[in-house]
This record gives C-alpha cells, sequence and structure tokens, in this order.
C-alpha cells in the first residue's frame, strides 16, 4: 500500500439549485490523516462522495497523485483508494467473509476465484477487526456496530493507499472507536475522515478541516483550529476547551446548564 496525494480543487456540488459544497479547496498529503468536521447538512458527506467518484463534482475537480479521478480506470481507482462509508449496505444473503472477500475484485480477471492470497489477505483484515469469528455469520443478521467493523474490514482487504471514511466510528462502542481510528494511523495510509467527536478527531488526526454551510471555514493542526469562538460560530454551543494534562491535545467540553 503506497500512500496517496488527495487533493480537492474548489470542488463545488449544485443539486436542484441548492449549493450543498461551495468552492471547497483542502488536500492530504500521503500517509496524512485528516478530519472533516462540523455540524449537520455541512456538506461533509456529499464533499466525500466527490473524493470517492460516487457525486461528480458540479465544477472543480479531485486529484489522486495529480489525476483526475473521474478520467481514471475504475479497477485502477478501485486499487488505490477505498471508501467505508456511513450506511451499511441494504440486506443481502452474503456472509462476513463474502463481504471482506468482494474487496479482491479489483486485483482479478473476470470469473477468477480467491487465491490463497486472497485468502490470507481476507482472513487477516477480519482478524484486524475482531470479527474472524463471525466470518460465515450472514452480514445482514449483524448489528449495526458489527456491520461498521466489516466494512471497515472490507476496505483494508482492497489494500489501498488512499481511504475515505465517512463517520467510521458511528454504531461502535468505545473500544472499537479506538481500535478503528489506531488502525487507520497504524497502517500509514493517506486518510479522510469525517467525524462528529470533535476529541477524537483531535487525538487520531494531524489536521481537523471544519465545514459549515457547504464552506471550508477552517483547516490547521486541532490546537489551531478547534477554539471556543470558532465551535460558538459554526456548532452554535458555548464549549470550554482545555489541553489534555498530559497528551496536551485540546479537549473539548460543554458544560451543563
Amino acid at each position: 500500500m503506497t500512500p496517496g496525494e488527495l487533493r480537492a480543487e474548489s470542488v463545488s456540488v449544485v443539486v436542484n439549485g441548492r449549493a450543498l459544497v461551495s468552492e471547497v479547496s483542502l488536500g492530504a498529503a500521503p500517509g496524512e490523516v485528516v478530519a472533516l468536521v462540523g455540524p449537520n447538512g455541512a456538506g461533509k458527506s456529499t464533499l466525500l462522495r466527490t473524493f470517492y467518484r460516487a457525486m461528480r463534482p458540479t465544477s472543480g475537480r479531485v486529484l489522486l497523485d495529480g489525476h483526475d479521478i473521474w478520467r481514471m480506470p475504475a479497477k485502477r481507482l478501485a486499487r488505490t483508494l477505498a471508501a467505508v462509508l456511513q450506511e451499511a449496505p441494504g440486506s443481502f444473503e452474503l456472509t462476513v467473509h463474502d463481504v471482506v472477500a468482494m474487496a479482491r475484485t479489483p486485483y482479478k480477471k473476470p470469473f477468477e476465484g480467491d487465491d490463497d492470497s486472497d485468502r490470507r489477505i481476507v482472513l487477516g483484515a477480519l482478524t484486524e477487526l475482531d470479527v474472524a469469528d463471525l466470518a460465515e455469520a450472514p452480514f445482514d443478521r449483524l448489528s449495526g456496530g458489527e456491520k461498521q467493523r466489516v466494512l471497515i474490514a472490507r476496505a483494508l482487504a482492497q489494500q489501498p493507499g488512499t481511504m475515505i471514511l465517512d463517520e467510521p466510528t458511528n454504531h461502535l462502542d468505545l473500544r472499537h472507536q479506538l481500535d478503528a481510528l489506531r488502525l487507520v494511523r497504524r497502517l500509514g495510509v493517506t486518510a479522510v475522515v469525517a467525524l462528529h467527536d470533535l476529541n477524537l478527531a483531535a487525538a487520531f488526526c494531524a489536521r481537523i478541516c471544519v465545514m459549515d454551510g457547504g464552506r471550508l471555514v477552517a483547516d490547521g493542526p486541532p490546537a489551531e483550529v478547534l477554539t471556543e469562538d470558532l465551535l460558538a460560530e459554526v456548532y452554535r454551543v458555548k464549549a470550554e476547551i482545555r489541553p489534555h494534562p498530559r497528551t496536551g491535545i485540546p479537549q473539548v467540553s460543554v458544560p451543563g446548564d
């Protein structure tokens, strides 16, 4: 897995006359983990859809290692970029193993079966996400948290250098939230991760990009971006921010009334 350089250049998305994303430019350097945060409706998921080619920008472009992703062959893109989506796929009759093994498709010829290398990669991904014991379980009968871990395992088995993760900690308990983000950081891949939890974003991401109303309103290290003024403006809450006593990482808290 070679980490890629991902860049959005003046990306806008307009749907039915409404601007969901407006002139957003941001980048992730090879091996950098970048958090994308903002309130509901800020445009985070829409922007991420342009990164993994689920939605074409109305204007602007997304580049992976300098190449416009819409001009890249689908198989080539799938070998270099993987996405973990916010919503799990609908009900279908596949086992957990089958779902994760789908990640090997970009490396195969039509109708080619799995070989020993594929099986080893799939098992490693299942084990890494603590779902190997569910390998033969029907995917559509899993809990939300189990499904999320399986989908992260599928992205891992795809062996990309770049990952897009839209709320990957949704449905996960605290331990698995931490495990998932530690894994992304440990892999050394380039990653853009949409998160609601600002404390997780500060702890695991080198940079935080803040969106509001479809626009990028802040971009920088957590200690520079997470300010009480910005949170009051973007989230409409009065928050307190203090450095962690051991790590110095900014921690956000909202006092009760």
